[in-house]
């Protein structure tokens, strides 16, 4: 852990300076005070100290994230230095800072993060000892609200294993949830979004009390989890949100119809349950496909026939085209389409890291990371099938084809396309032609990209543009 500070001048009364960062902190207090119907009043306890039961309106909560920061570690670089200062001003301060550390997690009970090192390095009992604590915590929220009551959580982690377990300590507590909204909250300019995989949005979560209800079915489940997110997802799109924010935002509504049941069965498979990993797969996946059919001018959810990899690169070239884009960005967008952006950069050759895309190991970890062009992929075997025989990723046999057009063998072109079945392959004409309205107006990428598709065309592959009727 470093010191993350800010340097002000004491001595100049200009934006950044120390009499300027006072009046923000006294505009924050006299906003909260106008805001508060009455005396606010702050305490200091657990989460699972439960409170006089059904007497709230609301509890809002944005829980620990998981393993994402080390709460009571960060703690401490400032507890020491108050408990100091602060010592014998009030017996309220006195209290609040008895102890010498922070809180840590002992005998069940302390802080609650995801970290495997409190629980012998058993990675699996940290992350059970996660989940069910916020399931204790939560199930006192449900007993303190009313019946009509409504727990609203914030959460903006961008792992899939932090949303799985926050839903299901939802659903263990007996809550449903209700509506969710995607908040830009976080700066980007925050020491915390500078080289990772940070959130821009947070998704807040709205709930009330589930009812007594029998486990659902897959089926029905699912139907209406795709309409409730076509219907949300069009008007988050229209509201301007973009990016990962976008893909995450899905998760609120495709939940009101998964958590409205305690179990969801699959039909197919007697015993076996729909588990939230395997629940929020389909909700990124949709997501992305709703994105991704629209760049191919296809009905929502046609691109399920696409592949992964072809997937991920239009949903990225679509938001940042070639520039450089944020890591994190990039590695939600990797795991929406089941890939990591190891592979990216890796074996599939897309990915370089840095502001120019200009470093060996083209990794996107740290910092920004940008696509490489189709010209500048050299991995061996482009377009080539796999070792399995599984055909190669469509965005693969596209860039090998421009490559081969580039050669001006148009003999090689023929071979090539119909070795891999490329002359009437509809998604990969399609493919084609959302990488042309993609492509910049005059850059030889998209006059390769028109050249193929015209060439495509010799074999009816796509429709010729309506020609005048004879008189």
């Amino acid at each position: 852990m470093v010191w993350d500070f800010a340097e002000s001048c004491p001595l100049a009364d200009t934006s950044g300076g120390f009499v300027q960062a006072v009046e923000w902190i006294a505009r924050v207090i006299e906003h909260l005070q106008d805001a508060a119907s009455g005396a606010p009043q702050a305490l200091q306890c657990s989460a699972i100290e439960a409170p006089p039961p059904g007497g709230f309106d609301a509890i809002v909560t944005d829980p620990p994230y998981y393993d994402a920061i080390p709460y009571s570690d960060l703690m401490n670089f400032f507890h020491i230095r108050l408990r100091r200062a602060l010592h014998g001003l009030s017996d309220e301060t006195d209290a609040a800072f008895a102890e010498p550390l922070g809180p840590k997690w002992q005998d069940g009970e302390g802080e609650l993060i995801d970290d495997a090192s409190r629980h012998g390095g058993d990675k699996r009992a940290s992350k059970q000892a996660y989940e069910d604590g916020m399931a204790r915590a939560f199930r006192v929220c449900r007993d303190a609200l009313r019946d009509d009551g409504r727990p609203v959580a914030v959460f903006a982690n961008k792992q899939p294993d932090a949303w799985e377990t926050l839903v299901r300590a939802l659903i263990r507590a007996g809550f449903v949830v209700t509506g969710s909204w995607p908040i830009q909250t976080e700066m980007q300019n925050r020491q915390r979004s500078l080289g990772s995989a940070a959130l821009s949005s947070s998704i807040w979560l709205v709930c009330r009390k589930r009812p007594q209800a029998r486990p659902g079915w897959d089926g029905p489940v699912l139907a209406e989890m795709r309409e409730n997110i076509t219907r949300r997802l069009r008007d988050f799109r229209d509201a301007g949100i973009r990016g990962p924010d976008f893909v995450w935002a899905a998760t609120g509504p495709a939940l009101e119809a998964f958590s409205r049941y305690p179990a969801v069965r699959v039909a197919d498979e007697p015993g076996a349950v729909l588990t939230v990993a395997g629940f929020l797969r389909e909700v990124r996946r949709m997501a992305v496909g709703f994105v991704v059919s629209r760049l191919l001018r296809r009905d929502e959810g046609a691109s399920d026939e696409l592949d992964d990899l072809t997937t991920w690169y239009l949903l990225h070239r679509n938001d940042f085209g070639f520039d450089a884009a944020p890591a994190g960005a990039c590695i939600l967008y990797a795991l929406s389409c089941n890939l990591s952006d190891t592979d990216l950069a890796g074996r599939f050759d897309l990915l370089a890291r840095g502001a120019d895309g200009d470093a060996e190991d083209g990794r996107a970890a740290g910092g920004r990371a940008r696509l490489k062009s189709w010209n500048r992929r050299r991995a061996r075997g482009l377009g080539e099938p796999a070792a399995n025989g599984a055909p190669p990723p469509l965005i693969d046999s596209v860039h090998k084809t421009m490559q081969l057009w580039k050669t001006g063998e148009q003999a090689k072109v023929n071979a090539w396309l119909e070795a891999r079945g490329l002359w009437r392959h509809d998604l990969f004409a399609r493919v084609v032609q959302a990488l042309i309205e993609l492509a910049e107006a005059g850059s030889e990428e998209r006059a390769i990209l028109e050249s193929v598709q015209n060439h495509l065309r010799t074999r009816d592959i796509l429709p010729a543009p309506q020609s005048q009727l004879p008189l």
